[in-house]
């Protein structure tokens, strides 16, 4: 296990962009980083230290498609693995994050170095999670196609719109096998994109890392990101201000500040959805309760610098 270390701890912030950060197209991506890229130079500009990482549920999906369609048209070119694609993903996130990032910060005066690291995240091969997938991916199949998957050992799930999708393990993170490049970089004032996408699964095998057929919540690498860093807050930005109990009724009110404790027995009461909100929930609490002085928040991008004044947002402490 790779040794914590500070970076600043009173001012170091882990960002974790959400999918409405970038959208479901090339050009939507784009444009949507650049939102992305004002609440990061936001915190920039107000003396915090920044790393980001970033949700690749889209992006993932849609490259998988398109590499195993290629295979399809030129039997030469096999299949690309999960992990693969997860790390295709990371790059070509961080490309357009980087650049956009810089811009900002560029155009306020500001002259930063922004670098993605394409990082490798440990994971457990006795983790439940892989007899147990719950992680749609890729394109609507046929009967036919999922039952071409399943015979090659994949598992399929029928998609409640007359399709088939694949499914794979979301195995908890255990280690980020690059964080002390990570860490280097923030100790220089440098922003540092990593773990994107919840980071590249990966198996040790001796000396060589071997990529797993996953794909890791991201909400849970981010956590993991921020303990090993010892940043002060954890910033999940997302498409809602704050998060809410009884959503949806007569009875519902929005959740301001909270403590871990709290938070932990809304979330057994299942009063977050367990895709969206929940992971983000249980990674807040994880995050919070490792060590003193620490705070997660919830909150829209467009609120991030607001969030962390504590003025608006779901605010998570021990």
């Amino acid at each position: 296990m790779t040794k914590r270390g500070s970076c600043m701890k009173n001012n170091i912030i882990v960002v974790a962009l959400g999918r409405n950060c970038f959208g479901e197209t090339f050009p939507e991506q784009k444009k949507n980083v650049k939102k992305a890229a004002q609440a990061v130079a936001d915190l920039i500009e107000s003396k915090y230290r920044v790393v980001v990482t970033h949700s690749n549920g889209v992006q993932i999906g849609m490259i998988q498609t398109a590499m195993n369609e290629f295979s399809r048209l030129d039997s030469k070119y096999t299949v690309a693995p999960v992990s693969l694609c997860g790390a295709m993903s990371q790059g070509y996130i961080g490309y357009d994050l980087q650049n956009a990032i810089r811009t900002e910060l560029l155009n306020r005066g500001i002259y930063k170095t922004v670098s993605t690291i394409i990082t490798q995240v440990k994971v457990d091969p006795f983790d439940k999670a892989f007899n147990n997938p719950t992680k749609i991916i890729g394109r609507h199949m046929s009967k036919e196609d999922a039952d071409t998957e399943e015979e090659k050992g994949n598992y399929v799930v029928n998609d409640g719109e007359g399709g088939y999708r694949r499914i794979i393990a979301s195995p908890r993170p255990i280690d980020i096998y690059e964080i002390d490049a990570i860490r280097t970089l923030c100790e220089a004032n440098q922003v540092v994109i990593a773990a994107g996408g919840g980071g590249i699964p990966v198996l040790e095998q001796g000396t060589t890392l071997k990529g797993a057929s996953a794909i890791i919540e991201k909400d849970y690498t981010a956590a993991k990101l921020a303990d090993q860093l010892d940043a002060s807050t954890l910033l999940f930005l997302t498409e809602t201000n704050q998060l809410h109990i009884n959503q949806g009724t007569d009875k519902e009110e929005p959740i301001k500040r909270i403590t871990a404790e709290e938070a932990l027995a809304l979330t057994r009461a299942d009063h977050f959805d367990p895709i969206t909100t929940q992971p983000k929930m249980e990674a807040s609490i994880s995050f919070v309760t490792s060590a003193p002085e620490r705070r997660a928040i919830i909150t829209h991008v467009d609120n991030a610098l607001e969030a962390v004044k504590g003025k608006t947002g779901t605010i998570i402490r021990s």
